[in-house]
This record gives structure tokens, sequence and C-alpha cells, in this order.
């Protein structure tokens, strides 16, 4: 009977020691971020995890993870976890919500839209978004609209609504600061450059004409021309009837007495109208030289730029109607 029992004994230390050699804690208590990428084709998370070091066994790992988590999906983001959990806790923590989502835009939105995409990723309130629109974004004068910049960021789920505006700001002069000297160089404050970036960008049909579109603005700016640009429109009259940013202004609408009315009032807006990316504020930096003061695309978003009004009519003819 002492034999059986010591047989036994010997068995149970003996899993217990396999158990904790395949499934027990790799050692370390200091926490990090396990991210999972946005675009998940051709992640292997196991064998992540095995590279990282928060597994010993990705085979038996794999195993376990196939059998019981089979029909259910890891989602994108960061998951705080450390090298001092054993693996089932590993394997629950991100099969569970992310404590990071992922939250990225590419165009120049203004940031109420910025608001927006936050709300999705975070599950903001309405009260919440507006805070984001009315508190949070507007600090600083400089600061109420275009310096939240388009990326991809990676974004703790606790964090509140002002520290993810100044992680935006952060990313703006991160970017923006190869180009300070070269703007103090060309005598331009970099408002003034941000402002012009954000017209360049609702207005130009992509990089090949952004340039020239910057030239023609800087032509209107040094002649004392109004801009006569939509996208000012479009912007202080927000979102549309069809709950739409950015939709189409009619011709009534361009008598409305506005600072953001470019057909009225002479010179920039008083804020840019969206958050550009660096392509745009370089663009604003360095503008085509041309002779034209009018431009249109026709319908395969080609430019046709036109020296005086008249010219412009005959290429609204030629390309429009």
């Amino acid at each position: 009977m002492k034999k059986k029992g010591l047989f036994f004994l010997f068995c149970i230390l003996s899993i217990s020691f396999v158990y904790w050699t395949i499934f027990g804690p790799v050692g370390g208590s200091k926490e990090s971020i396990f991210i999972v990428p946005k675009n998940q084709e051709g992640f292997d998370i196991v064998q992540k995890l095995e590279e990282d070091g928060y597994i010993k066994s990705k085979s038996v790992f794999q195993f376990f993870k196939n059998i019981f988590l089979l029909h259910i999906s890891i989602e994108p983001g960061g998951y705080e976890i450390n090298k001092n959990m054993w693996a089932w806790d590993v394997l629950n923590k991100v099969n569970g919500k992310p404590d990071l989502v992922w939250v990225s835009w590419s165009s120049c939105l203004r940031k109420e839209q910025v608001g927006e995409v936050l709300g999705a990723a975070l599950g903001w309130s309405n009260e919440e978004m507006n805070k984001w629109s009315t508190t949070y974004t507007n600090t600083k004068s400089e600061y109420f609209e275009g310096v939240y910049y388009p990326d991809t960021y990676l974004i703790p789920i606790h964090e509140s609504g002002g520290e993810i505006a100044q992680r935006f700001i952060n990313r703006f002069n991160e970017k923006f600061s190869p180009f300070a000297n070269d703007y103090v160089k060309a005598n331009i404050r970099w408002v003034t450059g941000l402002k012009i970036a954000s017209l360049i960008a609702r207005e130009a049909a992509g990089k090949q004409d952004m340039h020239l579109i910057s030239g023609i603005i800087w032509n209107r700016l040094d002649i004392g021309m109004p801009l006569q640009i939509d996208a000012t429109m479009q912007y202080t009259l927000g979102k549309n009837s069809e709950g739409k940013w950015w939709g189409s202004i009619v011709i009534d609408e361009k008598q409305n007495d506005s600072l953001y009315n470019s057909y009225i009032y002479k010179g920039l807006p008083p804020t840019p109208i969206c958050s550009p990316n660096i392509d745009y504020i370089e663009a604003a930096l360095n503008p085509e030289k041309t002779d034209c003061l009018f431009y249109l695309h026709d319908t395969h978003q080609q430019i046709h730029c036109a020296k005086t009004y008249e010219e412009h009519l005959q290429n609204i003819k030629l390309y429009l109607n």
C-alpha cells in the first residue's frame, strides 16, 4: 500500500510538472502590450505569443485553442498581459475585449468627423462626442481645428477625450517638425500654412494636382481676390439634411454671412476646415508656379486651370457641360 501511495504521488507530481512545464508562466511580471494587427491575414497569434515569450509551447497551446475556441475570433487591438500569467489566463485575455483599440482615418476630416470615428471605436455616448467637439478640442484657439492628424492609432479604451486630443496633436507636431524651419524661412505662420493645406486637401483630386491648387490659392491671396472655395461654405454649413458632411452647396447659400464664406470675405477662413496630412502641408509650403486663378475638375477628376474668368467659363463648357 505504501508503494502504491508513493507511486500515486509520483504520478500526481509528474502530471503537475508536465502541466506546469506546458501551461505554466514563462516568468516575469512586467506588464506589456500584446498587439493583434488590424489586418490579421497571415498573422498567427499563437506563434506570435510564443515568439514574444508569453507561452511555453505553441503546439500544445494551439491544440487546446482549436478545441475550445474553434468558432471564436480574436479582435484586433492591444491586450495588457505579462509573462507571469498562466497559458490559460493568456488565452482568456486575448479572447476577450482588447484594452487598446485601433482607430484610423486617412482623409482630411473636420473634428466632428474625427469624434464620430472615436465614438464608434470606443463606444462613446452622444454626450462624450459633444464634449469632444466643444471641450476636448477647444483648449487653445490654434488647436480648435486642423491638428487632429489623420493616421492609425492604438488607443487605450479608458483614455480620456482630452488625452486623445493631445495624442493627435502630438502626432501633428511630430509630422510637422521637419517643415517648421522651412515655414519660418518662407515667413509663413504654421497656422496659415495649415489653413491653406486644409483647403488643398478638400479641393485636390489627388497628389497630382495639390501643388497646382496651392499655387492658385496663393495667387488669389496675393492679389486680394476672394478664394471662392465651396469647401469653406461646406464647413460652416456642417452636416446636411441627409446626415452627410461636405454636402453640395447651392447658389443661395453662397450669400450667407459667415466668416468662412470665401465668396464674401477675402483672405483665409478663421481656422483650418479639416486636419490635413503632411503631403498637403508640404504642398502649401511649395506651391506650383502658375498664372492660373481658376480651376475645375472634369468628370475624370482631371484638373483644368485658367488665367482669366473668361477662360474658366470656356473650360466649364468644354469639360462640364
